[in-house]
């Protein structure tokens, strides 16, 4: 639903959106009430405040329900699968004890820094999450501790990479936008990210860990054979927690780490494909429409990519002294948790989708763009602004880069500093996730985090990693 014309000054919109984001939290941690009920109850109760009209709040509600669902629910739910093979059969133990072998016990946090670094190229944010999941909980699990010190360095990682590198469809829209150079973007968005996400996700994400504990979350990937996990020496498996196996017993050899490694990197190569091809399209390398190309990119979508991956780990892990009966039970085991989870990020963007309908985006951009600043300064604080009203990343990302491109192209600006200002305009949709961001909500449900716990977690270290590559984009600023 596009957003309508602003039934009020920009003033009473802000106002209206402040109330909003107020009243949720005070219904979800003074009243206790239940997230989901909550994010419904304000959102629309907000729809009617802004001045959408009444006949149309029904559909303002559900429109920005469906369009969150329909991106989020099939990875979570594929996403958790997986995870859940890779832990009930040791493959997420085998992956953890390679990782900390080569790093080191004490460089764990920074090892899944690393490779979600890696893994972040091609794959959204909640995508790469979900995978990564059983791994996290794997290692924190082994080493105990808050579970900050091991979720947020991979957590960090794939929102760094998801916000400032192409291919993603943020950097990459702005890019276009702006008419900066893809390539260059890429080339200096990556050693961007990585000390943006080093110094403002990682070390950050260090230091709140010892301050804030938070148990390891037992709802999504349980404990196995009574709280021992299965490793690669210790293969025991017992499906004590899949329905209808409980007490078949029986010594399965835990898979090997290349096989591990394959099954998730297959996502990573499928993915992509739909990434390779969609550029070289652009470019007009390959010929628009090409059924070949086509199909590469439909077996790169992520969420068929995810589908495929379900597939190959039934078939190389799931099955190993299993039968399909008791795979199925397995995959079953792992959907319920999770329907909390994608109901409240659902709801999460019902509430950013209202906030964007009644147009309080729009008419904070629109007397924000002529403001008297640099066109970086204002690339920031235009970005952060719309990021703060309407929880989007990739909406403040297009919005800001539309509103500045008309005075960009007038500037005569070098590449570096056309550059410089996607990553800026990048950072400022990266700080202050919040209750309007269904990012947000799956952070604070995955990783059982409430809601005061994750604004004092996440949220600040969402805002260091935006600072963190703000000031990277002033000197590239300076020098371009």
């Amino acid at each position: 639903m596009e957003a309508i014309d602003p039934a009020y000054g920009t003033t009473t919109l802000l106002l209206i959106a402040a109330g909003a984001v107020a009243l949720l939290l005070f219904l979800i941690i003074k009243v206790k009430l239940h997230a989901f009920v909550a994010l419904v109850l304000v959102s629309a109760l907000t729809a009617l405040a802004a001045g959408i009209p009444v006949a149309d709040v029904p559909s303002a509600l559900t429109t920005g329900f469906s369009n969150t669902l329909g991106s989020v629910a099939l990875l979570v739910g594929f996403g958790v699968m997986i995870g859940r093979l890779l832990e009930i059969t040791g493959g997420a133990q085998v992956l953890a004890d390679t990782l900390i072998g080569r790093f080191g016990e004490k460089r764990a946090p920074l090892a899944l820094g690393v490779a979600a670094l890696l893994f972040g190229f091609p794959i959204f944010f909640d995508a790469g999450l979900v995978v990564f999941l059983p791994i996290i909980i794997t290692v924190a699990r082994r080493f105990g501790g808050s579970v900050i010190l091991y979720a947020f360095p991979a957590a960090g990682a794939f929102a760094a990479m998801h916000a400032l590198v192409p291919p993603h469809p943020g950097p990459v829209a702005a890019s276009e936008l702006l008419g900066a150079n893809i390539g260059l973007t890429l080339l200096i968005g990556v050693p961007v990210a990585i000390v943006s996400w080093y110094v403002g996700a990682f070390l950050v994400s260090q230091a709140l860990g010892r301050r804030v504990h938070v148990d390891i979350p037992t709802s999504l990937f349980g404990e196995i054979n009574g709280g021992r996990d299965i490793t690669s020496a210790d293969a025991d498996g017992v499906d004590a927690d899949a329905a209808g196996t409980a007490g078949r017993a029986g010594t399965r050899t835990a898979p090997s780490f290349l096989t591990v490694l394959g099954v998730l990197l297959l996502p990573f190569v499928l993915i992509s494909c739909n990434t390779v091809v969609d550029t070289l399209m652009t470019a007009g390398v390959i010929e628009e429409g090409a059924t070949w190309a086509e199909f590469l990119k439909l077996i790169g979508t992520t969420s068929i990519a995810l589908l495929i991956t379900v597939i190959v780990a039934t078939l190389v892990l799931g099955l190993r002294g299993r039968s399909m009966a008791d795979v199925s039970d397995i995959l079953d085991s792992a959907l319920g948790p999770i329907c909390a989870i994608i109901l409240i990020t659902g709801a999460g963007g019902m509430f950013g989708g209202v906030l964007r309908t009644s147009g309080i985006g729009d008419a904070l951009s629109g007397s924000l763009s002529n403001l008297g600043f640099s066109l970086i300064l204002q690339a920031f604080l235009i970005s952060t602004l719309l990021r703060v009203a309407q929880g989007s990343a990739t909406v403040a990302l297009t919005t800001t880069a539309g509103l500045l491109s008309a005075s960009v192209a007038a500037a005569d600006l070098s590449n570096v500093q056309l550059t410089a200002l996607v990553v800026a305009i990048a950072a400022g949709a990266t700080v202050l996730s919040h209750v309007n961001d269904s990012g947000f909500w799956l952070v604070s449900r995955f990783f059982g985090m409430d809601v005061k716990t994750t604004l004092k977690t996440w949220t600040v270290m969402e805002t260091t990693l935006g600072l963190s590559a703000f000031a990277l984009s002033l000197g590239l600023w300076a020098v371009g």
